[in-house]
């Protein structure tokens, strides 16, 4: 890895955002963000990003390598699971598990969004069609968690037949980020195909301020960050090394995949950042729902305390470093 790339992407206005918001907790700053901003500005994040993919999206259309991307992005987010249910059923119960497999088979709208500025900032090219892979991705770690459950502790449930598939099926598909992203790509495709002006409308909003949302949202992550650390202490050195151990593993199977694809190097960042990102909103709202015997400590701290600032910081350069490796460089 490029000790350049690394310092590059330390120096870049989110991540520096993200290093203040967590400066901010060990000294004892009073920095407080109020609860709707975050809220607020993880809105406008995923907007943004829909509206500009279904841009893209209706240009690119579904040809080329844009549907076997698609496909192969689900089919890692079924697989993700199952095999990291295998290695933490090595130390840990079913239940917790299931929660934390799940969290690492879904993804980081944050992570992608921070993959893009860093490809932004290098000036190497990507495609919106990405974000189409990045909304089917969320949802089929949560069936296959909660399917590792009820495979795997039924005789622990005695409640199981009240199980609210219903309630399950509907946070995986309708929960706010899949819901306002996948609507939001929805727009973007039909204001591309049908009103060009109206997109050229958009993009002072969708655009001009997103690089400075994205910071502002990074230091309320670095503050949240920050605030779970002492519940690492829980989570033990397995489980540490595990948030940061499957990240890589499933980066160099993201790299391998992406050269299978024959995608191009900015793609085949965002690619493997979605298989090497974990869900730290999503997936945890849904296990607190259904799997109210797992620990949220455990699957929340390793994916928002070690995982995201590990991929953030670290991994998208080392993961550049990977795909600059095993992809040719482009002609």
């Amino acid at each position: 890895m490029e000790t350049s790339l690394v310092l590059q992407n330390l120096l870049t206005p989110p991540v520096l955002f993200f290093f203040l918001g967590v400066l901010a907790v060990l000294v004892g700053s009073d920095l407080d963000i109020p609860a709707p901003l975050p809220k607020l500005f993880s809105l406008y994040l995923l907007l943004a990003i829909g509206f500009r993919g279904g841009l893209e999206l209706a240009h690119s259309g579904l040809g080329g390598q844009v549907l076997p991307t698609i496909v192969a992005a689900i089919l890692m987010s079924l697989a993700v699971p199952v095999y990291s249910f295998l290695i933490l059923k090595l130390k840990l119960d079913n239940f917790n598990a299931a929660a934390i497999a799940a969290t690492f088979g879904s993804i980081s709208a944050v992570t992608f969004i921070t993959a893009q500025s860093f490809l932004e900032s290098q000036k190497i090219p990507f495609d919106g069609f990405m974000v189409a892979a990045l909304a089917l991705m969320e949802s089929p770690a949560i069936i296959v968690g909660l399917l590792l459950v009820k495979l795997a502790a039924p005789q622990k449930r005695p409640d199981e037949k009240g199980m609210r598939w219903g309630a399950v099926l509907q946070e995986a598909f309708l929960n706010s980020s899949v819901f306002l992203l996948v609507g939001s790509l929805i727009i973007g495709v039909l204001v591309a195909s049908s009103s060009p002006h109206g997109a050229e409308k958009m993009l002072p909003f969708t655009d001009k301020l997103f690089y400075g949302a994205l910071s502002f949202f990074l230091l309320d992550m670095g503050i949240v960050a920050a605030q779970r650390l002492s519940d690492l202490r829980r989570a033990g050195p397995f489980l540490i090394g595990f948030a940061v151990l499957m990240p890589l593993f499933n980066a160099l199977v993201g790299v391998l995949i992406a050269k299978g694809l024959g995608l191009g190097h900015g793609n085949a960042l965002l690619f493997v950042v979605l298989c090497a990102s974990a869900s730290y909103i999503a997936v945890p709202a849904a296990m607190r729902m259904t799997v109210p015997e797992a620990n949220p400590s455990l699957y929340i701290s390793t994916a928002l305390g070690v995982t995201f600032p590990f991929n953030i910081i670290v991994g998208i350069p080392a993961y550049m470093a990977l795909v600059n490796k095993f992809l040719p460089a482009a002609s």
